[in-house]
């Protein structure tokens, strides 16, 4: 399991959204922060990356909360910031940020 490997190797993972979408995260040994308003989320992240963790889950319903804040971490190395889908469903968000990084590095958008 993703989270128990993590653990094993030291590295800090965390998991930002609404308590619905991201509870189960806990039990996989993450860390979980409930958060749902934009001043809240923009602050997890700020915090998790002061206190190096090395990715950061994020729904994304949070992410679109916290795009600016997101944008500040995209040149770091860490913390990796994923969106990943809520229990509400996808937005097409972590499918736009891969679209995105596979066109600036072939050129061309392939998928």
């Amino acid at each position: 399991m993703i989270g128990l490997e993590a653990k094993k190797n030291n590295a800090k993972i965390a998991v930002i959204g609404d308590q619905e979408s991201i509870m189960i995260f806990k039990a996989l040994g993450f860390t979980t922060v409930y958060a749902q308003d934009q001043d809240t989320i923009q602050k997890a992240i700020r915090d998790l990356a002061k206190e190096h963790y090395a990715a950061i889950y994020i729904t994304e319903q949070a992410a679109l909360l916290a795009q600016e804040t997101i944008d500040s971490y995209k040149t770091m190395p860490f913390p990796a910031i994923i969106p990943i889908p809520s229990r509400l469903g996808s937005e097409g968000l972590g499918m736009q940020g891969i679209q995105q990084n596979v066109e600036k590095a072939i050129g061309a958008d392939i998928l």
